[in-house]
C-alpha cells in the first residue's frame, strides 16, 4: 500500500523529470548542461528515485496484541 512518503517520492521523481527534459531543451547542441547535467538528472529520476518511491516500505511496527 503507497503511503505519502510513496507519492512524495514519486512526486519528487516527476520533479526531476521535469528539470531534466527542461535543461535538455536549453541552449544549442553542444551545451553542458544539455549534453551532461540534463541526462544525469533523468538517470537518477528513472532509476532511483520513481523505483523508490514506488518499492518503499518503510519500517514495519510489530502490533501486539
Amino acid at each position: 500500500m503507497l503511503n505519502k512518503k510513496n507519492f512524495v517520492l514519486i512526486a519528487i521523481g516527476v520533479l526531476l523529470l521535469a528539470i531534466g527534459f527542461l535543461c535538455l531543451a536549453t541552449g544549442p547542441a553542444d551545451n553542458p548542461v544539455s549534453l551532461t547535467v540534463a541526462p544525469l538528472i533523468l538517470v537518477v529520476a528513472y532509476v532511483v528515485v520513481i523505483p523508490l518511491g514506488i518499492l518503499w516500505t518503510g519500517k514495519k511496527q510489530d502490533k501486539q496484541d
